[in-house]
């Protein structure tokens, strides 16, 4: 067995990594994610979001560097999420529009100018969240004009609602978890013939969430066009039902192949479905008996799609104790050593929370080499996007924290 513990996580080292394989791709390609590239970065608003040095907190760790993706400013969302679900709102349009006439590519320019708006406007799609998903999706379609409908379950916020609805999404609150809404969504579009636009797949239904991972490959490129001549040596991403860190993993493995870093993904200990994963072999789904306040990494079923990827890409699963990530968050908000302040939310803080927890154990941090030549990197996916809740758990808001940046 390959689990080692602390106080405050778990340590799976995956005997199935393949650190030999250039291509980790699994039900991802590299086409569809340099298509993805292209057509993003086309947008009118796309920016690229910061790659933040944090070379005071990597001396208090005690590794040689640090840096942190900052999503928290993409597309004015918050979080990486905008680059997914909005992404395959388009890709969705395009085809149907493309599959009704014979007219010439319709581009995002054509969808958004409200060029074929009579059309996409009978067009719905739906989807379910715990926050930062739906908020891409009812973007999407407000940007590219048809109707949306989004389901929150009962432990979904209410300023996180409020910021989905503020982009003319219909909203249907449903009870239990995410995985309840989930189907409930799916029997709904059914019904009505609306289109799920998820980031999780099931059997029969990957299209549209290959589609969602292919667009958040757009964060990764970002961070090894940056990287290339000197990559980091660990790369350690959150993670719910997986997409995100798939992603990451995929575009990694391509562009360094055998010497990719490592790859570390991590979860909340009460939402470990890719931990329990890890250590069965296969998908495995977990039970979620009490809520975790990292609430946009609430899952307990992992994504069959993201699993293609994470199956031989991971080198160790690390679960999260639920003060971890509201520690982490206070942290970054306080800066060290001439760091600059970062607003993080409580999934957002994750990956650097791992990287804390790590730290914090010899064992871990051995097993990992997270040692004084260690380079890591950390992504930021997502900002304050409920600010209540950021400013309880941090004890000063997200304003306070950025006055201090400068």
């Amino acid at each position: 067995m390959q689990v080692s513990t602390n106080n405050e996580s778990e340590l799976f080292l995956n005997p199935r990594a393949d650190t030999e394989r250039s291509e980790l791709w699994g039900a991802l390609s590299a086409a569809g994610s340099d298509a993805a590239i292209e057509e993003i970065g086309r947008w009118s608003d796309y920016a690229e979001t910061p790659l933040v040095a944090l070379p005071g907190q990597a001396a208090r760790l005690g590794i040689a560097g640090l840096h942190y993706k900052d999503e928290s400013g993409r597309f004015g969302l918050g979080s990486f999420k905008s680059l997914g679900g909005a992404y395959a709102v388009f890709r969705l349009l395009q085809s149907t529009l493309g599959a009704e006439s014979a007219a010439d590519e319709i581009t995002s320019a054509d969808l958004e100018s409200g060029r074929f708006g009579q059309r996409t406007s009978r067009i719905a799609v739906c989807c379910a969240t715990d926050g930062n998903h739906g908020r891409s999706v009812a973007w999407g379609a407000q940007k590219f004009h048809c109707r949306c409908v989004i389901y929150l379950h009962q432990h979904v916020s209410a300023g996180r609602q409020a910021a989905i609805a503020a982009y003319g999404a219909e909203i249907v609150r449903t009870p239990g978890g995410y995985d309840e809404s989930v189907r409930r969504a799916a029997a709904d579009a059914e019904r009505n013939g609306w289109t799920v636009v998820s980031d999780t797949s099931w059997p029969g239904y990957e299209v549209i969430p290959r589609d969602v991972m292919h667009g958040y490959t757009v964060m990764a490129d970002e961070v090894v066009r940056r990287m290339r001549t000197d990559p980091p040596t660990h790369v350690i991403v959150q993670a719910g039902v997986g997409g995100v860190a798939a992603a990451v993993c995929a575009r990694f493995a391509y562009e360094f192949g055998p010497s990719r870093p490592k790859f570390i993904v991590a979860e909340p200990a009460r939402a470990a479905c890719l931990y329990q994963s890890g250590r069965d072999g296969h998908c495995a789904t977990v039970d979620i008996v009490e809520e975790t306040v990292m609430a946009c990494l609430s899952a307990g079923e992992p994504s069959p799609l993201a699993w293609s990827v994470l199956e031989r890409g991971v080198d160790a699963f690390m679960t999260l104790g639920e003060d971890l990530a509201p520690e982490a968050m206070r942290v970054l908000a306080t800066g060290a050593d001439g760091d600059p302040p970062i607003v993080a939310g409580e999934s957002g803080a994750a990956g650097f929370a791992a990287l804390m927890a790590a730290s914090r154990s010899g064992e871990h941090s051995r097993q990992l080499g997270l040692d004084a030549d260690a380079r890591v990197l950390v992504f930021g996916t997502e900002g304050a996007t409920d600010e209540q809740i950021y400013s309880r758990l941090v004890g000063r808001s997200p304003a306070e924290v950025m006055q201090r940046r400068g």
